[in-house]
């Protein structure tokens, strides 16, 4: 499929199916979408990529007419990022359509691509080498638990338990970090997201947030939700962990739980389903600055002096790779992270509870 003349353009290039599914890409349509091929791969174009009178339509009216097609200074959006000027050529391509994208600005835009990849890298060739000098004091930090735990009382056995658990949760972590940098598949299953919740919660108090008030506000009617329990609880870790850091002592952090059934979101196949369990974790910290409170989400993005912007990254793709949803709302005394999550079918949930 890979074309050296077209790969090399430094131009945004992308390849569509018949079913406007993204079926290659060169490094330059990466980097303006801001997105890797594998993850892009398989995407239904016309979700991500909205422009004048609708992407389908015009790769439709290319195949109908066998024609190359060019819309001269047309809107284009790239999900809910702001609309840019751009000129976009379509050509049959065999049985593909070639879209060929020049953005304005498409140098600055490049430019800052290629410093994001190059930064990516480092990074992830400095976690990996942590990933490895790591393992070995973790695992003994865990063997040091057991033995503790063998003397110890009931109520203090729970603190050994919960370190050996989290630990045992960081190698698996880490063991990700080791293979470059990519996260898994999740390991999808029936789960109470209160037991998520509980577990994430204890943690935070004996550690990072100790210094807060953690406060439950949990729907005991919610039925179980479609997720990886590990990967979910380092989500609201993550979460938890960036509210502690921003409050104040004796600040608040509250998690409540509740039911929306009107929510639906669109999956990465283009579909839209049901995400109704909905997570919220609330904090009275000063808030999130306005000016990268859009682009949050992004990797290297932080609000923190030395932060990575890794954080927030990493639990928007695990929401993502959950057919779920998160979102932010902040004002000064209050911010909010909503996470929205799928349903266990009825079949799981049985196989779950036997």
């Amino acid at each position: 499929m890979s074309d050296p003349h077209w790969q090399a353009l430094p131009v945004p290039v992308i390849v569509l199916d018949a079913r406007d599914e993204v079926a290659d890409l060169n490094a330059a349509a990466e980097g303006f979408l801001n997105r890797s091929g594998r993850a892009l791969s398989g995407l239904h174009l016309p979700s991500l990529v909205q422009i004048e009178g609708g992407l389908d339509v015009a790769t439709a009216r290319v195949r109908r007419q066998g024609a190359p097609l060019t819309l001269h200074d047309t809107d284009l959006r790239v999900g809910p990022a702001p609309a840019i000027r751009c000129e976009v050529h379509l050509a049959l391509n065999g049985e593909d359509v070639l879209l060929l994208l020049s953005p304005r600005e498409i140098a600055g835009r490049l430019d800052r691509a290629r410093s994001s990849r190059s930064a990516a890298r480092s990074a992830i060739g400095m976690a990996e080498m942590l990933a490895h000098e790591i393992k070995n004091p973790l695992a003994g930090i865990t063997g040091a638990a057991q033995l503790l735990d063998m003397n110890l009382s009931e109520e203090d056995r729970e603190l050994t338990d919960l370190i050996v658990v989290e630990s045992r949760r960081i190698v698996k972590l880490l063991e990700q970090v080791e293979q470059f940098g990519n996260l898994r598949p999740p390991q999808r299953r029936a789960v109470n997201v209160h037991d998520v919740l509980d577990r994430a919660r204890r943690s935070a108090m004996v550690g990072f947030a100790s210094h807060m008030t953690l406060r439950e506000a949990y729907d005991p009617s919610l039925p179980p939700v479609w997720i990886d329990p590990d990967q979910l609880a380092q989500v609201v870790l993550n979460l938890l962990k960036n509210a502690a850091q921003v409050g104040a002592q004796d600040g608040r952090i509250t998690i409540r739980t509740f039911y929306d059934g009107t929510l639906r979101v669109r999956r990465a196949d283009g579909a839209r389903a049901a995400a109704p369990v909905q997570v919220e974790i609330a904090d009275d910290g000063p808030g999130i600055a306005p000016e990268i409170a859009a682009n949050l989400f992004e990797p290297f993005v932080s609000g923190r002096e030395n932060g990575t912007g890794l954080g927030l990254a990493l639990v928007a793709k695990i929401v993502a790779e959950h057919d779920g949803l998160i979102a932010v709302d902040s004002v000064p005394g209050r911010t909010v992270f909503r996470i929205s999550l799928p349903l266990a079918a009825k079949d799981e949930t049985d196989k779950g509870e036997g």
